[in-house]
């Protein structure tokens, strides 16, 4: 689902999405993450973009991904679907 809001200077589009969770397939994952990147690819790259969700994703703290989510983090550890969401919004930026 998505809302594009038409603003002064430039559109903003917002996009919510659920993850399949850890336990589903590789093809499921895969699955979601063609139809997101399509969706993105789908808009012009000078709309703002935000992206919201339940990405069931855990990301521990590790330098490789603090200029993602910042220095803080609850998870001690990672999990596909983590890796997949911080390699997806590092690839967008």
């Amino acid at each position: 689902m998505g809302v594009v809001l038409r603003v002064r200077w430039r559109n903003i589009i917002i996009l919510n999405g659920l993850v399949p969770s850890e336990e589903k397939s590789e093809n499921s994952k895969n699955s979601f993450y063609e139809e997101l990147e399509k969706v993105f690819d789908y808009f012009p790259k000078y709309h703002m973009k935000i992206l919201l969700g339940d990405f069931s994703a855990k990301v521990k703290r590790e330098n490789v991904f603090k200029p993602t989510i910042g220095y803080e983090s609850l998870h001690q550890d990672n999990d596909d679907n983590g890796v997949r969401i911080v390699n997806f919004a590092t690839s967008k930026t």
